[in-house]
C-alpha cells in the first residue's frame, strides 16, 4: 500500500472530482446524496470537498476482471 503523500490529501472541488472521474457533477451528487460515491469532507453546510486518497481508494474498490466479477472473494460467498 501507498503511503499518503500531501497530494494525496490534497481537497479538491466537486467539479474537478466530477473531471476526474469523467462523470457529471449531478451524478456525484447523487452518490453522495444516496450513497456509493467516494467519501468527501463538508467543509460548510454549501462546501463539498474531495480528497484524491478517497476518489482513488474508491475506484480501485470498483476495478473489476469481467462484468461478472462481483468484487468478493471467494471466501465472501
Amino acid at each position: 500500500m501507498s503511503r499518503n503523500t500531501p497530494n494525496q490529501q490534497q481537497l479538491i472541488t466537486e467539479r474537478d472530482a466530477a473531471k476526474l472521474l469523467s462523470i457529471s457533477e449531478r451524478t456525484l451528487r447523487n452518490w453522495r446524496t444516496r450513497g456509493g460515491g467516494p467519501r468527501f469532507v463538508r467543509v460548510s453546510a454549501r462546501c463539498i470537498r474531495y480528497r484524491l486518497l478517497d476518489i482513488e481508494t474508491w475506484a480501485t474498490d470498483r476495478t473489476r476482471r469481467s462484468t461478472s466479477d462481483l468484487g468478493i472473494s471467494p471466501i465472501e460467498l
